[in-house]
Order: C-alpha cells, then sequence, then structure tokens
C-alpha cells in the first residue's frame, strides 16, 4: 500500500495491500477501498463508500458525500456502493443515499468525465459515459452501455434504458426507452441510436426488429397497450422483451416522438 504522506486515512478504513491514495486526500473511517484501487490528489471519500476493485479516482473528486437533500441527517444516511474498474475524472460527486436501504450504487466500467454528479439513490449499471458536467438528480436509474453529453441533465425519479445517446445541454424530464437517441431542450426521441447498437455488436436483424417496435409503439395510432401486446406478438425477441418491459415498468411516462 502507497500512502503519501499529506493524506489522512481515518482509522476504521479498510483499503486493500494494492491501493495507492495521493497527496492530500481524505477517507474517511468506515470506507472500504478494493484491490487495486487509485486515489489520487484531494479526493474525498467519505465513510459509507464501498469500492471494489481497480477504480480510478482522479483529482478533486468527491465519492459518498452527504446527499443534497434538506430533510438529511447523519442517521440517515445509505451507503454508496461502487462496482470494479470505473474511472471518476475531475471533480465527479457522487452523493451517498437516504431515501432507499440500498443507497445510491454504480455499477462496473463506468467512466465519469469531469464535474459530472450522480445524486442520492441513484442506480447506474455497467459501461455507461458521463460527459462533463453531465447531472443525474436523486433517484435516476440508468440501465447499461448509455452516453449522456455535456450538461445533460436527468429529472429525479428518471429511467434510462440502455444503449441510450443523449444530446449535449439536453433536459430529461420523462424515461428514455432502450435503443434510443434523445435530444432537446426537453428530451425528445428523435430515432434510434443506430451507431451505437452496431458499435455494439447488434446485428442487422436485432437493429431492424428494434426499428419495427418503435415504429409500432410510437407512429401506429394504437392505444399504448394493445401496440406494447402487438409488438410481443408480431417482433418475438429479446430486444422487444427489453423495450416491452422497460416502457410498462414507466412512471413518469416516455419522451415524446418528433
Amino acid at each position: 500500500m502507497r500512502i503519501h504522506p499529506t493524506a489522512i486515512v481515518e482509522d476504521g478504513a479498510q483499503l486493500h495491500d494494492s491501493v495507492t491514495v495521493g497527496p492530500y486526500s481524505i477517507i474517511e473511517s468506515g470506507a472500504v477501498i478494493g484491490e487495486g484501487c487509485r486515489i489520487e490528489s484531494n479526493v474525498r471519500i467519505f465513510g459509507v463508500t464501498r469500492m471494489g476493485a481497480h477504480n480510478r479516482v482522479c483529482h478533486g473528486a468527491t465519492l459518498g458525500s452527504e446527499p443534497q437533500d434538506l430533510s438529511f441527517t447523519p442517521e440517515k444516511a445509505r451507503p454508496l456502493i461502487i462496482g470494479d474498474h470505473n474511472h471518476f475524472k475531475e471533480c465527479v460527486n457522487i452523493s451517498g443515499g437516504i431515501k432507499t436501504e440500498g443507497g445510491t450504487r454504480i455499477g462496473s466500467h463506468n467512466y465519469w468525465m469531469a464535474f459530472s454528479h450522480a445524486g442520492h439513490d441513484c442506480v447506474v449499471g455497467d459501461h455507461n459515459v458521463f460527459a462533463n458536467t453531465a447531472t443525474l438528480a436523486g433517484h435516476v436509474e440508468i440501465d447499461d452501455h448509455c452516453f449522456l453529453s455535456g450538461q445533460v441533465a436527468v429529472h429525479q425519479f428518471c429511467r434510462i434504458g440502455s444503449y441510450v445517446m443523449i444530446a449535449g445541454v439536453t433536459g430529461v424530464p420523462q424515461d428514455v426507452p432502450p435503443y434510443m437517441l434523445a435530444d432537446g431542450h426537453r428530451a425528445r426521441l428523435i430515432g434510434l441510436n443506430v451507431v451505437g447498437l452496431r458499435r455494439n455488436g447488434f446485428g442487422q436483424e436485432q437493429r431492424t426488429r428494434i426499428k419495427q417496435v418503435y415504429r409500432l409503439i410510437l407512429r401506429s395510432g394504437l392505444r399504448l397497450d394493445d401496440a406494447l401486446q402487438r409488438a410481443e406478438d408480431e417482433y418475438p425477441g429479446p430486444e422487444t422483451t427489453r423495450i416491452v418491459a422497460f416502457i410498462r415498468a414507466s412512471r413518469r411516462g416516455i419522451a415524446s416522438f418528433d
């Protein structure tokens, strides 16, 4: 273990022997840092943080900080659980939980660019990219393989499905279903994330099925329940199942389609 002499690691913090800690960083009692993690300079890791293996935390990042919620008191604190191989760039801020027992949960292989933020009780999957200053309010759920561009702001309790790309400076007030592109002052669906699907190995048959399902759901004029049922009947497959399940589970409604 390599800990810079100016760093503060409180008694009760648990660090794997392979962890490195840079100058002026603070790791509070109760924090758990897994194998191969690299904590760089001026990082603050709060005691509710539980971090897996091989994560990199760059200058000025804060992980597990107090939720930005006026009802917060220390006895309400819930954990921040982080998986493996995440990269947190400069001044990223991830809040601990307050409202759910599971707290804030971050999966693995996510890339958080400078000044991006996840609020309390967010649930983030794997292989996502958050560009500079992308912001998740509390209770947001992000699936896998999403790309949120710079200055995207996601409203609390919204859900973003897998393989979604959201354009820069977009506010997201409603759910964005899987495989879609979203853009606008208030996010609107503008088509399929074709480039993202190709890059992630979706073949022509899969892409065609996704397109057919969304054409039926968004453009047929059918009642939503009827369209979802027809999609399952006419275009069976795992992509259809994911789309239909996501939409049926929506509480805030789905972003509108241009």
